[in-house]
Formats: structure tokens, sequence, C-alpha cells
């Protein structure tokens, strides 16, 4: 049901064209894009206000997605992520140069999830690949917890999912992977 909505409503066409769409993640909403498209990436930090040189969160619907992330990994560190997700959990891995420069900043890793949320995850398995998943408001404000807080930052003809987002949840804890140092909790 959700899927269908994706491309009824033309949100997944909307991505394959390079646009920004706002979606509820799992405690706010987040503005997402193709993480592929240096375009899209580039009108959602201009959006933001955010310099490139942060990079964001890559997010995916399921496990197989980032595969080209984990296929080197240890055993171990691969089961603590997969048992971590689908989940709030951030990880940062060796980018291995599988995301651009756009979306590592400047960092040789690259900070990425399996979401929980169900719009966020339908809409990335819609599109059949991870998306940017970056909190939707202007850098300094406060991230937008209801979908009329995502209208007033970025004005009503952004196209926006259906959903809303967890209220007793927290955004994603952000930890490295292999020292388990949290970045954020």
């Amino acid at each position: 049901m959700i899927f269908s909505e994706f491309r009824r409503t033309g949100l997944v066409h909307h991505i394959e064209d390079d646009g920004v769409v706002a979606c509820p993640a799992e405690a706010v909403w987040g503005l997402s894009c193709d993480p592929f498209s240096e375009a899209a990436v580039q009108t959602l930090l201009a959006m933001k206000g955010r310099p490139v040189a942060k990079g964001v969160i890559v997010v995916a619907g399921d496990v197989a997605m980032l595969e080209p992330l984990l296929t080197p990994l240890e055993a171990g560190l691969r089961a603590e992520l997969e048992m971590s997700w689908p989940g709030a959990n951030t990880w940062l891995l060796p980018n291995r140069g599988v995301f651009p420069s756009w979306i590592t900043g400047d960092s040789e890793e690259v900070a990425v999830r399996v979401s929980r949320a169900p719009a966020l995850r339908a809409l990335s398995r819609a599109l059949g690949r991870p998306l940017v998943s970056t909190s939707a408001n202007p850098a300094g404000a406060q991230p937008a917890r209801h979908g009329f807080q995502v209208v007033r930052y970025f004005g009503a003809a952004l196209p926006r999912a259906h959903g809303s987002v967890d209220a007793a949840a927290k955004p994603s804890t952000i930890r490295r992977l292999g020292t388990g140092e949290v970045l954020r909790a």
C-alpha cells in the first residue's frame, strides 16, 4: 500500500529527476534525495544551509542495499550492524569509494542505517536503492517533528510523503563501527 502511494504521488519520479522530498523518519521529518545525484544533494544542502564538508546520512530500506559497504567487513562487525537494524542506529563505516564525496564530506567514512520508519523504508524500497535522509530543518533550527513544520521551513511546494514520526523517539544514535565511539547519543 505504501509502495503504491509513492508511485501514485510521484515521489519516486521526483527523486529520480534529481528532486528533494520530505519524509517522516524515526523521530523527525527528513529531507531525502538520491545520494548519487550531485545536483539533488547540492539542492538539499542549500535548502538546509549545510556545508558539504559535514556529509549526510544514507538510509536504506533493507540491509541488501548496503551490501557493497558490508561485504568487506569481518563477520563480527557485520553481525553487530545487522543486529541493530532496522532501527535508529546510524553507523560510520569505511566508505571504500562506494558513495561520492558530496555524501561523505571531509571524511573517508559514510554514515548509514537501515530505517525502521515505515514511510522512509518504503520510499527506499520503491526507489530500489538507499537515499539521503537528513533532518528537515535549516541549519540551527529545531528539526521538524510534524508535517506543518516542514511546510513552515520549506514551503508547501516541497513534495512530502504521508505519515508521521514516533513522538516518543529520539534521533538515531551515531556510532563508529569497530570502536563503538558514540558521536551522537
